[in-house]
């Protein structure tokens, strides 16, 4: 156990400056991060007469377990990934979800949090995010609301095992050296405290944190794909209108189209000439806002001034009208015909709203184009009305809006996915039953992988994320550092004395705090790094339980939600979800603030303090 009560020594100081001066540029990302660790690395050997750290410790990290299961890992991942076993997850989810966004996020959350604890959740994210984007893209739903969730739910699984994270795995490292009882870590040896902060962290996910996550990025519109923005409008029937008791057929005059109609709580497409007007419909039009002028003082309507009209508002109705994207095949009996002569609106009760020919949008005079092969087709219609048209083989319907959603991935070779999967999980098994160290178990797999021609070498090598694999090497000589030093006996003799009031779980509580922000600040492994040997110096001091403490550490590194470089999938996310730093804070301080308590007592609860 390291012994409290250290001098403010030269060497001490030496090794806060070059810890502060790695704080510093990680939080300003003046250089790239991996650089910044390898330069921490290169500092501690410079001023060895001060660090006490030998060019072979300096550079231990890269043959740390850690940083080799990280790097297998990876490799791992790909080969999964390289036999098309995420696309097929991809249309599963597809049809679970059936085009729902609150369903897809579920989803989202509920598979990757228990995938992040078998696969490393660095790997898991990477794979998952063209997925998610997808589906978030087809299911016209903001990415934004599902990349975030993505990230943390990957890192709240990430706590299920020990292979979760390289946060666990540096843990138990260090852990180990430090001569922790229970250190270093078995592989399920933490996975019911893990299972009730994923449990928790989920059940925030879905509820408050989409309260509070913005739509940073405005999910895919196919009204503003046509170019129909600003050509679509509602208005209000009044009782004295005189449109009231005629049909839409009777209504379409001026150049405006009548699309839809809100009666009260139903929705009705209007297509069918034989639906008449009634007094209090808000009927749905297309028109230039000069037409739709006219219109109303003709007819003495009421136009909605802010009802601004999405493909979700065309889509309502419990599925009976919805806007759809179809496109003339070759072959199509339709080529040749302009639109009005095919008479969609009486065979499908459907609308043709725009065209697109390539880069060419054509908005005005629709009925008059010629239909050519590869046209694509803006269609307001009913759900069946689309059926119908896609079952005549003259249409092909590509893209609709809360239709059924399937999709057909690649077809895959089911030995290869099979060979892939079994290599992931038989080197999990082999980790678990204590038969071979994680990290050579990895490797294995990764022969296995390249031998049984799942990964091919190069690949192996690009799969590789090398700016994590030199971040993890160049910041764990800091722990040794910090220890042989004194200046983790030093910090620790603070701590301690701020904790002489307080009861161990207060104490535990205020570590997992203090681990959590500088996760943050700097990376979860340098927080580790940094705080593991002082909270096992203050347990040790107050007569608590250093596994306790060391647990506690381990998972509060893991909640580094509060900032976008805090962890490396926050930052993975950053760009396709269009976040904004102060995101993270907004979503991931109060879920930080909750699992602080959640963790706490449950390490109380399950091991004692």
């Amino acid at each position: 156990m390291i012994q409290t009560g250290a001098a403010l020594t030269p060497d001490v100081l030496v090794v806060f400056a070059i810890v502060a001066a790695a704080v510093a540029l990680f939080v300003t990302e003046a250089i790239p991060t991996d650089t910044t660790a390898i330069a921490v690395l290169v500092s501690l050997v410079v001023f060895q007469q001060f660090t006490h750290v030998s060019a072979d410790e300096a550079i231990s990290g890269f043959a740390s377990p850690a940083t080799v299961t990280i790097l297998a890992m990876y490799i791992l991942s790909a080969g999964v990934e390289e036999t098309g076993a995420v696309g097929q997850l991809e249309a599963v989810v597809a049809r679970l979800t059936r085009g729902d966004p609150r369903r897809l996020l579920t989803a989202t959350v509920g598979i990757t949090g228990p995938l992040a604890g078998v696969v490393n959740n660095t790997p898991v994210v990477a794979l998952f995010i063209p997925m998610v984007t997808d589906l978030a893209d087809r299911t016209h739903t903001s990415p934004s609301k599902l990349l975030l969730p993505l990230s943390y739910a990957a890192m709240l699984g990430g706590t299920l095992t020990l292979v979760g994270t390289a946060t666990n795995l540096v843990a138990s490292s260090v852990a180990a050296n430090l001569n922790v009882e229970g250190a270093p870590f078995s592989m399920f040896q933490f996975t019911p405290l893990g299972v009730l902060v994923l449990l928790v962290g989920s059940a925030y996910l879905l509820t408050v944190g989409q309260w509070l996550l913005p739509a940073r990025i405005a999910p895919h519109d196919l009204t503003e794909e046509f170019g129909l923005k600003g050509r679509l409008a509602r208005v209000y029937v009044p009782p004295a209108s005189p449109l009231v008791g005629q049909t839409i057929a009777e209504a379409r005059t001026n150049g405006v189209k009548v699309l839809q109609i809100v009666r009260g709580d139903e929705t009705l497409v209007a297509s069918r000439t034989d639906r008449e007007v009634e007094a209090g419909d808000v009927l749905t039009v297309r028109a230039d806002d000069e037409a739709v002028r006219r219109f109303v003082d003709a007819t003495g309507l009421r136009r909605l001034p802010r009802a601004e009209v999405t493909e979700a508002e065309l889509a309502l109705g419990s599925g009976r009208g919805t806007l759809a994207e179809v496109v003339v095949p070759e072959g199509s009996g339709l080529l040749g015909q302009a639109i009005a002569e095919t008479r969609m609106g009486e065979r499908f009760d459907a609308t043709v709203l725009a065209v697109r020919r390539g880069s060419e949008l054509v908005v005005e005079d629709v009925a008059d184009e010629v239909l050519s092969e590869g046209d694509g087709l803006l269609v307001h219609a009913t759900q069946t009305g689309l059926d119908h048209l896609e079952d005549t083989g003259d249409l092909l319907v590509t893209e609709r809006v809360g239709g059924e959603f399937d999709l057909e991935p690649d077809p895959v070779d089911r030995r290869e996915v099979g060979l892939a999967v079994g290599i992931v999980v038989s080197v999990v098994a082999v980790a678990a039953a204590d038969l071979l160290p994680i990290a050579i178990a990895a490797l294995g797999g990764v022969v296995a992988m390249v031998v049984g021609n799942v990964v091919r070498p190069a690949d192996a090598y690009d799969a590789v994320n090398w700016e994590v694999i030199f971040l993890l090497a160049g910041v764990i000589p800091l722990g040794l550092a910090m220890e042989q030093t004194g200046a983790a006996a030093l910090l620790a003799s603070y701590v301690t004395g701020l904790s002489t009031a307080l009861p161990p779980i207060a104490t535990l509580a205020l570590f997992y705090l203090l681990t959590g922000l500088l996760a943050n600040l700097i990376t979860p492994v340098a927080s580790v790094a940094l705080v593991l040997p002082i909270a096992v110096s203050t347990a040790g001091d107050i007569g608590a339980s250093a596994f306790a403490f060391a647990l506690g550490v381990t998972f509060a590194a893991s909640t580094a939600f509060m900032t976008p470089m805090g962890y490396q999938t926050n930052l993975m996310v950053y760009s396709p979800g269009g976040y904004r730093f102060t995101d993270y804070v907004r979503v991931g301080a109060p879920l930080q603030l909750l699992l602080t308590v959640v963790t706490t007592l449950g390490i109380a609860a399950i091991w004692g303090v």
